[in-house]
């Protein structure tokens, strides 16, 4: 009724019509403060791969490891938050730990990072802290891969499925990385 252009007929339709607008008032106000919004992804298999070889030079011998654990960590979901026992959590699309790695509510653990900026469509953080984990303490670091991914019959072929072959990292025109 409040988005309709109708005109009323009597004082009564113009307080309903009125009164079914107040709602739009607040939401506008809100909007206007620009209240900071968590965007979120949820990838598919192969757009994932294609983003990790193309924007951030994953190496391709490794893709199908990594795309492993991330099916099985996070479901390929940049907004995951999994409590801990250890009254810890996990974040991100990577499920990096609050124990170590990142700070709740501020920069902090080993990657320097807020946790909360682990849990955005922005995966270039969660790949930096990602990575320099991977190197520290390999896959293993990650329970769903050590589980599910750490036998080479269990990976993705990623080769088939989403056409690896055909994927390289993207170059500026500089020859920098983009992404």
């Amino acid at each position: 009724m409040c988005l309709k252009a109708r005109h009323p007929k009597t004082k009564r339709d113009l307080l309903n019509m009125k009164t079914s607008c107040l709602w739009i008032l607040p939401v506008l106000i809100l909007l206007q403060l620009g209240i900071e919004q968590v965007e979120s992804k949820k990838y598919q298999r192969c757009e994932l791969t294609r983003v990790l070889v193309e924007n951030y030079n994953f190496d391709k011998t490794f893709i199908s490891n990594w795309i492993c654990l991330v099916e099985h960590e996070s479901y390929l979901d940049t907004t995951k938050v999994t409590k801990k026992g250890n009254e810890s959590k996990n974040y991100g699309l990577f499920q990096i730990n609050s124990k170590d790695y990142c700070t709740e509510g501020r920069k902090g653990g080993q990657c320097n990072m807020k946790c909360e900026d682990f849990s955005n469509d922005d995966i270039s953080d969660d790949i930096a802290c990602a990575r320099m984990i991977q190197e520290r303490e390999g896959f293993k670091y990650w329970k769903g891969w050590d589980r599910f991914c750490r036998n080479p019959q269990n990976l993705p072929n990623l080769r088939v499925a989403c056409n690896l072959r055909s994927l390289s990292p993207v170059r500026s025109p500089r020859g920098f990385l983009t992404g």
